[in-house]
């Protein structure tokens, strides 16, 4: 079988596509893939990486505003139709795949007007406007939250969930935390604050690294790039306290995930995924910065059963963090009813699922 994915922009749209790859190969190590992407975002040096053949088209993404650069749009999308039908001519695949990002809009569309099987993955409680586009073109929808269901076609729609949580689950390193200097079996908070660091979750677990100092329990704070120094900096100034573990990022984060008894973090998609499959409790404080703010409703369907506590960022500070670390923490009956509920959730084999639906649609 010959697959050829597309999507971008960001590490939500790339990983799940990556999981996806993967679980096709374990199936059938015969199989030949290609990522389609842009030479300027993130896919290029994570797609090279892991050895998957690449090719770019020149594409951008439309303004929400009226703009004189959507015109410009226009004319690179119609010239990224035309390149994607000539890599696809070329490469012949069974099924193409778009697991969102503006550079899949002119690879699936391709692919749907050369009569080619294709399936859209839509990781989000509210889609983006490239899948939206795609929803009358392509084959088969795939979707992660039901809530979804309602801006696509009924007949198309399959529900998969995201095949990112499929990786995590097939990790397993009971002393990793030893590894990075903590204890094992002690109950373990691990806050997040994504590759660019978010501030409100840095200023609330500042406010309060003297308290944290004191607790029975461990912290692994994965800071991100941006802050970094500064919490080192306070750290220090603390006196290090042993039960904190301070990383701008972590390359084994699946294997960490599975040792931890709390996560607090913002509310991707792909995180969620992660959380979900492993049934992990969590503190989550959306990013308001994102598009149709589908972070929050992503949280909400968590904490709507029972898996997750939601606070918005502008109602997030040092006092509620660590009220809210205590409700759970203290109270091991409440960490046990958010574990069973992030279960119940979880789509630990998301990535057959999709697999499953490339072969039910191909050629």
């Amino acid at each position: 079988m010959k697959i050829l994915v597309s999507g971008g922009g960001t590490g939500g749209h790339i990983y799940p596509a990556l999981a996806l790859i993967n679980e096709l190969k374990k199936q059938d190590p015969t199989v030949e893939c290609l990522y389609v992407g842009t030479e300027s975002g993130l896919e290029k040096g994570i797609v090279s990486k892991n050895g998957i053949p690449f090719k770019s088209i020149v594409i951008t993404g439309f303004k929400r505003s009226i703009s004189i650069d959507n015109f410009k749009t226009i004319y690179r999308f119609l010239k990224g139709v035309t390149d994607s039908k000539k890599i696809i001519k070329e490469f012949k695949p069974d099924v193409v795949v778009g697991t969102g990002g503006y550079v899949c809009g002119p690879v699936v569309y391709a692919a749907a007007k050369l009569g080619i099987p294709t399936v859209i993955h839509e990781q989000n409680s509210i889609p983006g406007l490239t899948n939206k586009f795609l929803n009358r073109y392509v084959t088969k929808v795939a979707i992660c939250f039901e809530d979804v269901a309602n801006y696509f076609n009924q007949e198309k729609i399959v529900f998969t969930g995201n095949p990112r949580a499929s990786e995590v689950i097939g990790t397993n390193n009971s002393d990793v935390l030893e590894s990075i200097g903590l204890k094992k079996g002690k109950k373990t908070v691990l806050i997040v604050g994504g590759s660019r660091g978010a501030r409100p979750i840095h200023e609330a677990f500042l406010e309060n690294i003297d308290k944290i100092g004191e607790k029975t329990y461990q912290f692994i704070y994965v800071t991100g790039e941006v802050h970094y120094e500064s919490v080192i900096e306070k750290i220090n100034l603390a006196g290090n306290p042993e039960n904190v573990v301070i990383k701008p990022f972590l390359h084994n984060m699946p294997e960490i995930l599975r040792e931890v008894d709390l996560v607090v973090s913002r509310a991707g998609a792909t995180t969620l995924a992660e959380l979900t499959a492993l049934g992990k409790p969590s503190i989550l404080i959306p990013s308001p910065y994102v598009t149709n703010n589908h972070q929050e409703v992503n949280a909400r369907s968590l904490e709507k059963n029972g898996a997750a506590i939601v606070i918005l960022e502008k109602e997030f500070n040092g006092k509620k963090f660590i009220k809210q670390l205590e409700d759970v923490l203290l109270y091991p009956l409440k960490i046990e009813d958010m574990q069973k509920a992030a279960l119940k959730m979880g789509v630990p084999d998301a990535a057959k699922r999709l697999a499953d639906v490339l072969e039910q649609i191909r050629k």
